[in-house]
């Protein structure tokens, strides 16, 4: 499994200009959201560009920030769809049980046999929790992704260590997608109590 301590992680993206002074409009990927401008300077996925922030308020559905060297309202439109990265180091550490998405995503997912049903592709959340999405394994049996909830019921071990999910989805789950083993996917998990 990589060394995931040197990764970085998209902490928010840049969705336009806010006004004609040069604000940003920000989306932060942040549990808080505000939280994106406290990890110092943010770069793009190429590292090319590196930007301070300073949130000025939140508006409707993204944050209005200022990014040093962007001064005009066409260098703030020019950035749109920019996403934002910090390194994984500068994160805060997280309680027992809690995990960032992109340390979920390239894990093996397998059942409680130790049987291979996938990896994780993605993590997602609808509104109703987290839902890790995971492709099936290699093989003949390979097929669409599945959605499993990530739920300590159908989840009940994360060993980042080991670069591995226990899941126990419900029967059937895997069954219309592979015909012998799934592979891997994206994924996402819900801390709730089941």
């Amino acid at each position: 499994m990589p060394d995931r301590s040197d990764s970085r992680v998209c902490v928010g993206a840049i969705a336009g200009a806010f006004g004609v002074r040069g604000e940003t409009r920000l989306k932060s990927f942040c549990a808080e959201p505000e939280a994106i401008a406290t990890y110092g300077p943010l770069s793009t996925e190429d590292g090319s560009r590196q930007f301070t922030i300073r949130v000025t308020r939140p508006i409707k559905g993204a944050l209005a920030a200022r990014l040093a060297g962007v001064d005009t309202r066409e260098q703030a439109e020019a950035l749109r769809g920019t996403r934002l990265y910090v390194d994984r180091a500068r994160l805060p550490a997280l309680p027992d049980d809690e995990f960032y998405h992109a340390d979920l995503i390239g894990l093996s997912v397998v059942d409680p046999g130790g049987a291979e049903l996938g990896r994780v592709t993605a993590v997602h959340d609808h509104g109703a929790g987290d839902l890790l999405e995971v492709a099936p394994a290699a093989g003949e049996g390979k097929g669409k992704s599945v959605l499993i909830p990530f739920t300590r019921a159908v989840v009940p071990t994360v060993d980042l260590a080991a670069g591995r999910i226990v899941a126990d989805p419900p029967e059937g789950m895997f069954a219309e997608t592979m015909s012998t083993e799934a592979a891997p996917g994206d994924a996402a998990r819900e801390d709730d109590e089941a």
